[in-house]
């Protein structure tokens, strides 16, 4: 048995990993897949690649391309959820914020620096035109640190993906303003270089499996009403989240490499563009 450390939000896109291991499925292949839930999402998740402490992560494109540029020596192997996430732009329920207007210039509650709560913010500043350059920061780890931040007024937005944020809409302690779908697939398969280096055989059965599962997904008789008690959502939610998400089984292009690059590059998150070899690797 090889043991490979994989990380992952605890989200409904990674469903079909805990299926798969649940399953044995890479038990069978001797693979001790073992998962960690990382809800402080990508950047915590970046830190992890970074130290050893993840092989793999399933991580936002923007993310990890971001830190990959950065020096953070792993590879994209895989496009994992090809349609974009859908980012709602929440407030708390009492405050007097009405519009995606009155957000300029106000503090936004991110994960931490480098998650996608903080890129989104820059993507959605600059789709309403505003200074990007003058966006101010709240450091609140989780969705739990979002909630204290923006009840008690520490910060005034907070932008996460809008199905894992609705319960709390449902319950009224957040308001949601507005939607910000990323202009890219969501979620990639990043794996660390020396793992790649080492065992890439390995992580091409690792593919292999997941994808088969991903493929078959949907069709698993009940998934939405899995999904809605496993994640504390509402089925017809989920219904809705399940229309909108397609998975995907293909590796990146240089073409959609580029056009994250050029977002980023623009927004002036990175400083300089990688190259497809520097980024990407297909095994």
């Amino acid at each position: 048995m090889t043991t490979i450390k994989i990380a992952g939000v605890p989200e409904h896109f990674n469903l079909p990993w805990h299926l798969a291991i649940e399953n044995g499925d890479f038990e069978k292949e001797n693979i001790d897949l073992q998962w960690t839930d990382v809800p402080e999402g990508t950047g915590k998740m970046c830190q992890m690649l970074r130290a050893g402490e993840a092989d793999i992560a399933v991580i936002l494109t923007e993310g990890i391309v971001k830190d990959i540029v950065a020096g953070n020596p792993s590879k994209i192997v895989q496009v994992y959820v090809e349609s974009p996430l859908i980012w709602g732009i929440h407030v708390a329920a009492k405050s007097n914020y009405k519009t995606l207007a009155d957000l300029e210039n106000k503090k936004v509650a991110i994960s931490r620096l480098g998650s996608g709560s903080q890129l989104m913010a820059y993507v959605n500043a600059d789709n309403e035109g505003w200074k990007t350059d003058s966006l101010q920061f709240e450091i609140v780890n989780t969705i739990d640190g979002a909630v204290e931040a923006l009840t008690n007024g520490t910060a005034d937005y907070f932008m996460w993906e809008r199905f894992m944020t609705k319960p709390l809409v449902d319950k009224g302690i957040f308001r949601r303003i507005a939607d910000c779908p990323t202009p890219w697939p969501c979620f990639v398969i990043a794996v660390r270089e020396e793992v790649l280096k080492n065992d890439s055989v390995l992580i091409s059965k690792i593919l292999k499996i997941i994808n088969q599962t991903t493929e078959d997904f949907k069709d698993i008789p009940s998934i939405d009403k899995t999904l809605a008690l496993n994640f504390h959502q509402k089925v017809e939610d989920i219904q809705e989240w399940l229309s909108l998400t397609h998975w995907s089984q293909k590796p990146l292009s240089a073409k959609m490499l580029n056009k994250v690059q050029n977002q980023l590059f623009q927004l002036k998150i990175i400083d300089k563009k990688g190259t497809f070899e520097d980024i990407v690797k297909i095994v």
